[in-house]
């Protein structure tokens, strides 16, 4: 068996991140004046406005020149008993002077500091199940959402559910007697961008039978030695990716040319990838890509 030790996964998107207390309105519509901060989300962006160079949301009552959000605000939680409110701007609206966007994804090289970013993720999951929740899965009559919760209620035949959170793993495959490990790479990426293999859970599946499957299909060799290493809340638009290192047991690379482009062993000390700090991936190969 792996003797690695485990290591703390600090991830942004992960509500570790945030700075104070933090407590969830699964209602949504809190009681009261609408004061507090305002995270305004805009494909994908922060509204933030510039104060003493630090990045920072609105705060206060309501802002103006928000008028072209599509939906009423939506209350995510309250840091350290202060509310924080959800707006949502379409695509292309223009922003009154003082307020710039800016990204959540870290594959877009994203600014923001982990505790905005953590908001930031927590309310596109949010505004994500408001926007795919509206019509009853069984009968397709409206919901309404249920008091106290997150979830919605269908008001024909009284269904009830809830946002999805959809599991998926993430693994480094190494091959410690050589010094190496096993990255893949899909066909619409970046020239020369690989990754680690990952997938999402099956019904019915483990998270380690997840894992063996995945490797198996997308890249043709057998694991062992599977070990839970870290996970992160992935809001794109709602995943739990759960991260693994796997030991190399054997067989030959064998690509599924229908997931992916190529799939090839690098020496941990040459990997062609450097993953951005916010994600997994980039956790698990910092930690563990060495023997």
């Amino acid at each position: 068996m792996s003797t690695m030790a485990p290591i703390a996964a600090y991830l942004p998107f992960n509500r570790d991140c945030i700075t104070g207390s933090f407590e969830p309105a699964k209602r949504g519509d809190e009681p009261g004046p609408l004061e507090g901060r305002w995270i305004i989300m805009q494909d994908q962006s922060v509204v933030v406005s510039t104060d003493g160079h630090e990045l920072a949301l609105p705060a206060g009552a309501r802002p103006a020149g928000f008028d072209a959000a599509a939906l009423e605000p939506l209350c995510l939680g309250h840091c350290d008993g202060v509310a924080h409110w959800v707006l949502e701007l379409p695509k292309g609206a223009p922003l009154p002077p003082g307020y710039h966007a800016e990204t959540i994804a870290p594959m877009r090289g994203t600014k923001l500091p982990d505790h905005l970013l953590t908001l930031g993720g927590m309310a596109a999951q949010a505004l994500w199940w408001q926007s795919t929740s509206g019509f009853c899965p069984r009968c397709g009559k409206p919901t309404a959402r249920i008091a106290g919760e997150w979830g919605r209620k269908c008001v024909d035949c009284g269904y009830e559910h809830y946002p999805h959170l959809h599991p998926c793993t993430i693994t480094l495959v190494r091959d410690s007697k050589r010094g190496r490990v096993l990255l893949a790479r899909k066909a619409e990426w970046a020239p020369g961008r690989y990754a680690l293999v990952a997938g999402f859970v099956d019904n019915g599946e483990s998270l380690e039978g997840c894992v063996r499957r995945e490797v198996k299909e997308e890249v043709g060799v057998e694991v062992s030695e599977i070990r839970y290493v870290g996970s992160q809340n992935w809001p794109f638009p709602s995943q739990l990716m759960c991260g693994f290192v796997a030991e190399y047991a054997g067989g030959d690379v064998v690509v599924d040319t229908t997931e992916l482009e190529d799939a090839r062993w690098f020496p941990w000390d040459e990997l062609p990838i450097r993953p951005s700090r916010h994600s997994i991936a980039g956790f698990i190969i910092h930690n563990y890509s060495k023997p």
